[in-house]
This record gives structure tokens, sequence and C-alpha cells, in this order.
């Protein structure tokens, strides 16, 4: 059973039989997303949406253009953009449509597979990465992801491809090769760049395999070439979104976890908290077999290790352990986040299945250990088959289809704002934005009512709403609020209407023509930029309108007003302080710092240094990685007694990045003056 002398003597066959295992599982992918008739949901939409950006952006699909360099970093702030753009690309060539769209999903798998059943090879034989690469295709857990378009199967493709080319790299023989280097580092900074939480399974083999080449003179250069081309690949994307990568982080993983009631890093329970759904996630026969297999060989080799496990599978285990160890310590502990291991976990537990095929074949014949190991892979589907038709959803499509598509024909391929309050599965801004954007469509959808004191606004500048009788899917009152307010509100008509779920309706409503159109926010902005010389409680005021006016008009239009307004105004006085805040904020809020600090440089001279015009400066500055001359800009004499002390404080934390001693020293008495003198700031009127 081991040897399988025809695999070895036609390598086309071994492909041609990986090739069928990825077309049988490809093929029940298939039948899976036609029989299932749900819509996207919060996250699968979000990140069918970030395709179709990405995708537009490049040209590919309808309704968009190049935006140039910046303009495409900026369309992903907080999650990194390789998985988009390979979705936007496939997407230009199977549909947009979510099942269409889910088409990268089985390309992902494809190099999943591939690597796995390489791997395999390369540890055992070819039948045992045939065998490895059947377990991860039969394993429940990567099945659902193969249907869920998140990123969590591109993630675990990445992160295994990263980690057997870091393996075929590091090992003592047929290994130390700089093109194995160049590729390890391409596939890791691949990783990184699909989605930040690779850093739990790659961090550590990574930095392992750093330390260990720098004993060797031949590998230190190839680890120092390594290690610059995963910089080069990373550091244009987060040198731009470094701030919103840190505060989306910091809300998906540690507030997102405290919310959902998960055990902390610290909590012992983390250790078992994953290993408790491995029997569901690889499947209760794969798991059985492969720990009998393994009990069953730690029987035969007890006490000669070392010689039936050679250093790939040393390898292989440390690794295993490591993601498991670090994935176990996020403080978010969704069960789709330790997918990357598990394909890991595969190639183990498919050494247990090979060493009883081998016990077996040793006590009877080959085919009685085909026959096994064919049964056990049929138990293994049969169980990953029962899993997958359990989380079919067979009620028809919802009528938010319906509603977004009557939408689309009154509209047509104008911008379109529609508005909502609730937040459902089906109901959600996401979800509907998806539908709205269809075939080259302009509709963006955004939902009000999270918060009280929107409801005013929201009635006063909205033009579409589409809203629900009865359960709106949210618990807020004042979401609900909203949406009542829109019914009783006399500037707006109900359209149509659509049976929806539970006896509830969809309600399209409309601004009636004759009603008063929205006021534009371009004054309202330039009058909250000049505010900006009162300090915090100036910059406490903009964000406070600028969040709710953002859902209200998502394109940022005021944004063309203002910029245009500005600058005609500084071709007729190039000191008109109202022109020049206004372009700094709109610097800052557009994300760049080298255009803001122009802006807010050209102030500085106008107010003179020591004042807020200085301190702005200093923090984008700081925000551009440029923290030497933002220690500069701060290191001046204070022209106003209120921004001395923040001063201060940018100008030790600047020289601190800057590696500056003094900085370090200084920061621990300036930095609890500046605290103090931002809060006084903010409490006054």
């Amino acid at each position: 059973m081991h040897r399988l002398p025809v695999l070895k003597r036609s390598p086309w066959l071994w492909w041609l039989a990986l090739l069928l295992i990825w077309l049988l599982a490809t093929a029940a992918d298939r039948a899976w997303l036609l029989a299932d008739q749900r819509l996207p949901a919060w996250d699968q939409a979000d990140y069918l949406n970030s395709a179709v950006d990405h995708g537009r952006a490049l040209g590919l699909l309808p309704g968009g253009a190049w935006p140039g360099w910046q303009g495409l970093l900026d369309l992903s702030p907080k999650i990194p953009p390789l998985s988009s753009l390979v979705s936007g690309t496939v997407m230009a060539l199977a549909g947009e449509q979510p099942d269409a769209a889910s088409w990268v999903l089985s390309l992902w798998h494809g190099v999943l597979l591939v690597v796995i059943g390489l791997w395999g090879r390369q540890l055992l034989s070819p039948g045992f990465g045939l065998l490895a690469a059947a377990l991860v295709a039969l394993a429940p857990a990567l099945s659902d992801l193969r249907v869920d378009f998140t990123l969590d199967m591109p993630l675990t493709a990445s992160c295994s491809l990263a980690l057997w080319l870091l393996w075929r790299w590091q090992r003592p023989e047929r290994g130390g090769r700089w093109g194995q280097a160049l590729a390890a580092a391409g596939a890791i900074a691949a990783a990184l760049l699909i989605k930040q939480s690779a850093l739990l399974v790659l961090a550590l083999p990574a930095l392992w395999s750093f330390g260990q080449a720098q004993a060797q003179p031949r590998r230190r250069w190839q680890a120092w070439a390594a290690l610059a081309l995963v910089l080069a690949l990373l550091l244009p994307w987060l040198h731009h979104n470094w701030i919103t990568t840190i505060s989306g982080t910091e809300r998906a993983v540690i507030s997102s976890g405290a919310d959902e009631g998960d055990p902390g890093s610290l909590d012992p329970r983390s250790l078992i908290w994953y290993p408790r759904l491995w029997s569901g996630q690889l499947g209760a026969a794969t798991l059985a077999a492969g720990l009998a297999g393994l009990g069953l060989l730690g029987w035969q080799h007890r006490g000669r290790w070392r010689q039936h496990w050679p250093a790939g599978w040393a390898w292989l285990l440390g690794v295993a352990i490591s993601g498991w160890l670090c994935t176990s310590l996020s403080p978010n502990k969704d069960e789709r986040y330790i997918a990357p291991v598990l394909p890991l976990l595969a190639l183990l537990l498919a050494r247990g299945w090979w060493a009883l095929g081998q016990w077996i074949a040793s006590r009877r014949r080959e085919r009685w250990a085909g026959g096994a190991l064919a049964l056990g892979l049929l138990s293994a589907g049969a169980i990953e088959a029962r899993a997958s038709l359990s989380q079919l959803h067979h009620d028809p499509p919802s009528s938010v289809v319906a509603a977004l598509r009557s939408l689309r024909e009154r509209v047509g391929d104008t911008p379109t704002t529609l508005l909502i309050s609730g937040s459902s599965a089906d109901l959600n801004e996401h979800t509907l934005t998806l539908l709205g954007r269809q075939g080259g469509s302009q509709i963006l959808v955004r939902r009000l009512g999270r918060n009280p004191g929107e409801q005013e606004l929201a009635l006063e500048q909205g033009q579409w709403w589409l809203i629900a009788s009865g359960d709106q899917g949210t618990t807020r009152p004042s979401a609900r609020a909203l949406s009542r307010a829109v019914r009783r509100d006399g500037r707006y008509e109900r359209v149509q209407t659509w049976p929806w779920s539970r006896r509830r309706q969809l309600e399209l409503w409309r601004r009636k023509p004759a009603a008063a159109q929205p006021g534009s926010f371009s004054q309202r902005f330039i009058t909250l930029a000049r505010g900006l010389e009162q300090g915090p409680r100036g910059l406490k005021a903009v964000f406070a309108a600028i969040g709710p006016w953002h859902l209200l008009d998502p394109r940022f239009s005021y944004q063309r007003e203002v910029a245009g307004w500005a600058e005609t105004r500084l071709q007729q006085n190039p000191s008109d302080r109202d022109a020049l805040w206004s372009l700094a904020l709109l610097a800052v809020l557009q994300n760049r710092p080298a255009a803001a600090d122009r802006w807010f440089a050209g102030l500085e001279q106008l107010e003179g240094p020591g004042r807020w015009p200085s301190a702005y400066r200093s923090v984008v500055l700081l925000a551009d990685w440029n923290s030497c001359s933002a220690a500069r800009v701060a290191d001046a004499s204070a022209g106003d007694a209120g921004v001395g002390p923040v001063l201060l404080a940018l100008r030790d934390l600047s020289r601190s990045l800057c590696f500056d001693p003094r900085g370090a020293l200084a920061l621990r008495r300036s930095l609890p003056a500046a605290v103090h003198t931002v809060s006084h700031n903010l409490k006054q009127p």
C-alpha cells in the first residue's frame, strides 16, 4: 500500500488523481450553492463588496475606473487587499452573483489541495500525499469555508503554502536555495496581505527559521533578503492604512471577543477551546482513525522515534502546535479562526491512517488495506455530506432582492443612497449594497438610527428608505423610532411593499417630489474646519458631525464641492484661513498626510509656530511615519498656553520614535500633562 509504484512511474496519474479530488469537491460545492437559497449575510456581503470595489478599480467590472495607486489603497482600510484583488478578477470572468463569485473559493481550495498533496508526497510517498489531500477535502469545517465567502479559505491556503515553502527552504537537506527563500517570503507576504491573522500561524515558524539561518553564512543573507521582500510587499498598504488597521483589529479581535463572552488569552479554557471542536471540524471518522493509527505507530516505534520520524515531521508537528497555541491566545475565538491549522492536523492524522493501512496490509493483503481505506474515506465523506446538508437553507430568496431590483429600475445608473434602520441577516447595509451594485449599478445602502440624535438629520437629508413592519432585526429603540418617523413624516411617500417574513412587510419609501430638497453639507463643513482652531473640542465637533453625514453621503460629494471652493478662494487670497483649514481637514479625512502637512504648514506660517496648526502638523507627520520631522515641528515655544503641554508630549513621543533618548525620558512627565490639557479643552463649551 505504501509504495504504490504506478504513481511513481507515472507522475501524471498522481496529478490526475489530485485533480479528481478537486473536481469531486467542487462539484459537491456547486450543487450545494445551487440548492442553498440564502443571501450573503453581513461579513460575506462585506467581502463581496470589497471584491466588487477592487474589480471596478482595476477596470475589470462595470461601473468603475482606475482611481490611482492611493485610491486603490483607500479601498482596503482595515483588511489587506490581496484576496479582494483576486476575487474581483475572478468575478470579471465568472460573474458578480454570489454563487458565481464563489468560484474563487474553489480556486483557493485547489491551491490548498496541491500544497497538502505535495507536502505529504515529500514527507512520505505519493499515495500518502493523495490521502492527506482527500482528508482535507472531506473535513467538514473546510468544506463549509469553500461555500462561505469569507477570507478563511484564502487564508488557509496561503498559510499552508507559506509553511510548506518555509520548510523546503530551512530543511538541512536540499534546502537553503535562493529561489526557495524568496518563494517562501513571497508566500508569507501573500498570506499577510490576505488577512493580518496570518501572523498567528506564521510568526513563530518564520522567526525560528530566521534565527536558525543566522548561524549559516549563505542562509543568513537569504533570510535577510527574504525579510526585505516581505517588508517591501507589505509596507505600501500598511503605511497607508496602519491607523484604521489597528483600530479595526481592536474592534474585531478584542472588543468582539469580549462582547461574545470568549475566554481571555490567559484563561485556561483557551487551551481546550479549539480541540473540543476538532471532532466536528475534521470529521469524527478522520479524527478517530487518525488518532488510533498514531497510537499504533507510537507503540511500534517506541524508543526509536528519531529513526522513523525524520525532521520534516518535527517541523509539521511544531508549526501545528505553534499555530494552535497562538490562535488560542487570541481574544476572539470564532470557530473558523482555527482553519489555517486544520490542514496541518489533517496531515498528521493522515499519518495515522497510513499506519493503520500498513498494519492491516502486513497481516492480511494489500487489497484488505485498500478496502479499509476506501471504507474509511466513505465514512468521512458521509459525515461531511450530512454536515453540509444540515446547513442548507431551502426557503425562497428574500424579498429584499425584489426590493433592490425595483429600486434599480426606478433610478437606473444614477448614484443613489438607500437608507435603512434595521439589521438582520438579509436586511443589512452590506447585503443590500451588494444587491444594489450588481451589473454596474450605483446604489449604496447605509444604516442609520444606531445612535440617538440621528433622526432629525436622517429625515431632513434622506431620499430613499427601505423599512420593515414589526421587528427589523434590531433591539435599538432609536432604530425603531426612526422607521416609525419615516412613516409619519409628510415629506415621504410609500411607493411599493413586499411580503418579507413572519407576516412582516418591506416598504420602499421616497422623498416626495414637492418636498423641500436636502441642503448641502459644504458650508457646515467649512465652519467645522475653522473650528479646529479651538483644539480638541473643535475636533470633537468635526467627528460628531462627519460620522452621520458620511452615512448620508457615502460618496463624499461635499468634499469635491469644498475643495473646488477652497482652491478658488486661495487663488484670490493665498492667506484665506477658511480655505486652508478646509483643505487641511479634507486631507486628513482622505488619508493624505503629505497634503495635510502642506496645508497645516501654510496655517502655521499665518498663525505662528507653537499653536494648534503646529500640533496638527506634528500629528499628520507621525501618521506618515516621519517622526523626526514631527519632533522638529513640535519643538517650538508655545504661542498659546492651551497647546503647550500637547506640543511637548508630541515632541517627546516623536523623539522616542526617532530613537532620540531624550524623548523616552521626558515622555513620562509630558504625556500626563497633555492628557489633562486635552480633557480640560474638551470640557469647555
